[in-house]
């Protein structure tokens, strides 16, 4: 079976490989999304839901600059995307704290934040708030809290609704979801093109390729000649049972969403492909809501859980195009919910090499063979 309506395939289906479609779509491309099993590792349906930018790529100024344009067309992305689907997204980009409670990560972090406004300039604004100063804005704050930052353009959205929101309005513009098609292998076709091979033994063609599947792009970049390869990094989560409007702010690991529960999240942890929670994670993340906020000792925990972030070698984006195989490209990042404002669009212009292209050569591919040579 070959397939040759579409002018160009989205290896996945999460969010990342849906805005990117979603923007070629719009471009006014026939594309076709290979969306697959629904046992995947899916971290679009396990993150957090944050629209952030502080302390993106302070070491790193291309990536503070991409991150400032994604947040900065969040509005915009979000009107038209609810326009097209249906779905409100609940986004709320009022601003956004970190909190901390040891002195020395606090001052390390204001660095950071000073590096990335040398970076960006009058583009980015944040604040840095001792203890005693933020109870007096915020007097719920716990007595443990050393102080926080503060940068008004961070935001969050409800993800699932996202992912929602962009299936429907990729289908209603006209776009095909293929539902358990799952790549395992990939070759150049004779004649032009790309031979997918799925899991069940179908055969599709594809005049060009896209690898957006996230924790399953390693394999099949190794056969597009591609050095990146992808890495899981367990983040666990908690919800709380609903409540009324309670928190007054948002931070990057409690929020309330739109529905009332508080989620609470922030872990790391490098244990390969295993996205179970743990007891300890689980009671480090309630240690900490406590300590940020006291009042939340007598709040029921009601769902927890463990998911996997896609992590590149050095944390960045890669937004590559196969030295060996014209046609195919490689785009994988961690931060999919922040920057799919751009991969909506920007990102459009890029794959098809027009004039209005971004610069992305910061975020190329080569930069780990480069690595692996040294």
């Amino acid at each position: 079976m070959v397939l040759r309506s579409s002018e160009i395939t989205i290896i996945g289906g999460g969010i990342v490989g849906l805005s990117t479609a979603l923007g070629l779509l719009q471009a006014g491309l026939r594309v076709t999304v290979l969306n697959g099993a629904d046992g995947d590792f899916r971290a679009s349906q396990g993150n957090f839901g944050l629209i952030w930018l502080q302390g993106k790529g302070a070491d790193f100024a291309p990536y503070a600059a991409w991150t400032r344009e994604a947040v900065a067309r969040w509005p915009e992305f979000a009107r038209a995307l609810q326009e097209l689907s249906g779905v409100d997204l609940a986004l709320q980009q009022s601003g956004g704290f970190e909190f901390f409670t040891d002195p020395d990560e606090f001052t390390a972090f204001a660095q950071s934040l000073a590096q990335q406004q040398a970076h960006l300039g009058p583009r980015f604004s944040h604040e840095m708030i001792d203890g005693d100063t933020l109870r007096r804005l915020h007097p719920e704050i716990g007595p443990e809290v050393v102080g926080a930052s503060f940068c008004p353009l961070d935001g969050h959205v409800n993800p699932l609704r996202l992912l929602t929101a962009l299936q429907r309005a990729f289908v209603t513009l006209g776009g095909e979801i293929r539902t358990g098609a799952q790549v395992v292998e990939i070759a150049q076709a004779q004649g032009g093109g790309f031979d997918l091979r799925l899991k069940d033994g179908t055969h599709l063609g594809a005049p060009r390729a896209v690898l957006c599947a996230g924790l399953g792009s390693s394999t099949l970049a190794a056969q597009l000649g591609f050095a990146t390869r992808v890495s899981p990094q367990r983040g666990e989560l908690l919800i709380t049972e609903k409540l009324g409007p309670r928190l007054g702010f948002l931070s990057s690991t409690i929020r309330q969403v739109d529905e009332g529960g508080l989620q609470i999240g922030g872990t790391k942890a490098n244990v390969g492909p295993d996205d179970r929670e743990t007891l300890s994670e689980i009671n480090a993340l309630a240690r900490h809501a406590v300590t940020v906020l006291p009042a939340l000792a007598d709040v029921r925990v009601v769902r927890a859980w463990g998911a996997l972030r896609v992590m590149t070698p050095d944390g960045y984006p890669v937004y590559a195009r196969s030295p060996q195989h014209p046609g195919a490209y490689l785009v994988t990042c961690h931060s999919g919910v922040t920057l799919a404002s751009l991969h909506a669009s920007l990102l459009a212009d890029w794959i098809e090499d027009s004039a209005a292209a971004p610069d992305l050569e910061a975020f190329d591919d080569h930069r780990f063979a480069l690595s692996a040579a040294a």
